[in-house]
């Protein structure tokens, strides 16, 4: 049974930072990519970072880069969202995804409608 649980979500400062996880279960995380997302009140969910099985990372929204990076710990099966300089506008719920069973040990990451797997997702809200 294929699992993703998200966790280290929480209330932030403006400027602050959070680590979220993903751990996985059920498939070999190794050989997939898992990506992040996020969804806030009354928008579409909007897809994040990715990273590949060859540890490749994608930006799927510029709204996050030099502020948000990816990294795994495959012998953990975990993958995690790293956040600094946090803004209000991040505020949302995230969700970390595979796209298993496809891509098998792909060097790049999938299309953002492409993630089969989802997890039940944890909410960041970043407010003074």
């Amino acid at each position: 049974q294929v699992q993703l649980v998200e966790s280290g979500g929480g209330l932030v400062q403006p400027g602050g930072s959070l680590r979220l996880s993903c751990v996985t279960s059920g498939f070999l995380m190794e050989y997939y990519a898992i990506g992040w997302f996020r969804q806030a009140p009354g928008k579409e969910r909007e897809g994040i970072l990715c990273i590949s099985s060859s540890d490749s990372s994608t930006y799927y929204t510029d709204s996050v880069k030099g502020r948000f990076t990816i990294s795994r710990d495959n012998a953990k099966n975990t993958v995690y969202l790293q956040m600094n300089s946090l803004k209000p506008e991040d505020t949302a719920v995230y969700y970390c995804a595979t796209n298993y069973p496809w891509g098998l040990a792909s060097v790049y990451c999938p299309d953002p409608n492409e993630y089969d797997y989802w997890g039940q997702g944890t909410q960041i809200t970043v407010s003074s």
